[in-house]
């Protein structure tokens, strides 16, 4: 696995860049204002892992909320800023710990000045973040379309700003809800900068084709060494980026975080139902935080041995499963026993890990 070495900054307690961890985060879909609502959207996003969480801030009431919120969490807070200086300011004062937002579009040269004395003053780094969806029209004039080339010269347009302000306190972002567009823009940005880099697919479509979109765009660059934090962004629950974020995470080997399911495909020697085992066991073992490999295999023929790294597993038999650690087969179950069988032996594991 390849490692672009990047800067550091830091979100509060979470560090980003360098030989940091890769950061996973998502973004709130309540209204800011609602602070019960959010807080309690923000605890589910922290049961599922998630590290960084931005808020929209469309207005200076949502900005005021900004306080009691950070009150009621302990995870950074990243305050979503568009066009209005004075929301960043207000967001600050309010214990933020981080701003997105694009400095040439919030104001004259002096208002953008007065965010980062602000910013300076607090330790807030900033966020540019760029989106193919909104690009400035000089560079649409001049490229046609949302290319890569034009996405990367907007970006260091914006880090230009805030660098003659000499502010380098900086994250990344470049997306593009085309996925080739938004490989090759981290690509051309990152071998020409070290700032840390938020990568994602933006607005990436719902569960099922965003998930794939954005296994593919993340996957690519994370594989290549490009990505301090991520996002998956879905039309879906945000519990469900966090998910999904860790999956593509745990496939590369790059972090893992609970449950590593192998499930086999249906085919004509599967005689029980692996479909529906697979899926109950992979959602009574959702709670889990500890890395374990959970095999459930659809036959004996190939399921102990192709599963011989699991931790634990199940291979079904004519009616029946066969329990095994490690490919070693343990004790044969009837069918309707073997999700319950499963689980119990997974929590015996961790309890055992934790002792």
């Amino acid at each position: 696995m390849l490692c672009k070495k990047t800067r550091q900054i830091s979100l509060r307690d979470v560090t980003i860049g360098g030989d940091a961890p890769v950061a996973v985060q998502s973004m709130c879909n309540t209204d800011t204002r609602d602070v019960q609502a959010t807080l309690a959207q923000i605890t589910r996003l922290e049961q599922a892992g998630c590290e960084i969480v931005r808020l929209a801030v469309p207005d200076g009431d949502a900005a005021r909320a900004l306080g009691e919120i950070r009150k009621g969490t302990t995870l950074p807070l990243v305050a979503d800023i568009h066009f209005d200086y004075r929301l960043a300011l207000d967001s600050i004062q309010q214990g933020v710990d981080g701003l997105r937002i694009n400095p040439g579009n919030i104001g004259s040269r002096e208002k953008v000045a007065e965010v980062v004395r602000a910013a300076k003053d607090r330790a807030v780094p900033i966020r540019i973040g760029v989106n193919a969806g909104s690009l400035e029209k000089p560079l649409l004039e001049k490229y046609g379309h949302p290319t890569p080339a034009a996405i990367v010269e907007s970006a260091f347009g914006h880090v230009r700003i805030l660098e003659n302000l000499n502010f380098t306190d900086i994250k990344v972002s470049l997306k593009a809800s085309d996925v080739l567009t938004t490989i090759e823009s981290y690509r051309l940005f990152s071998a020409q900068s070290d700032y840390p880099l938020h990568i994602g697919v933006s607005e990436a479509g719902t569960l099922f084709s965003g998930t794939i979109k954005s296994s593919v765009g993340l996957g690519i660059l994370l594989a290549e060494g490009i990505g301090d934090t991520i996002r998956v962004s879905l039309t879906a629950d945000p519990v469900q980026e966090v998910r999904v974020a860790y999956e593509i995470l745990k496939a590369l080997k790059i972090r893992q975080r609970g449950v590593n399911i192998i499930s086999c495909p249906s085919c004509g020697r599967t005689e029980i139902d692996i479909i529906s085992l697979a899926e109950e066991v992979e959602q009574r073992l959702m709670h889990v935080t500890e890395p374990l490999t959970v095999a459930v295999m659809g036959c004996v023929v190939n399921g102990p041995g192709e599963a011989r790294e699991a931790d634990v597993g199940v291979a079904g038999g004519k009616g029946t499963g066969l329990l095994f650690k490690h490919g070693e087969i343990i004790r044969k179950f009837p069918e309707a026993e073997l999700a319950d069988v499963l689980v119990k032996e997974v929590e015996e594991i961790i309890k055992g890990r934790r002792q």
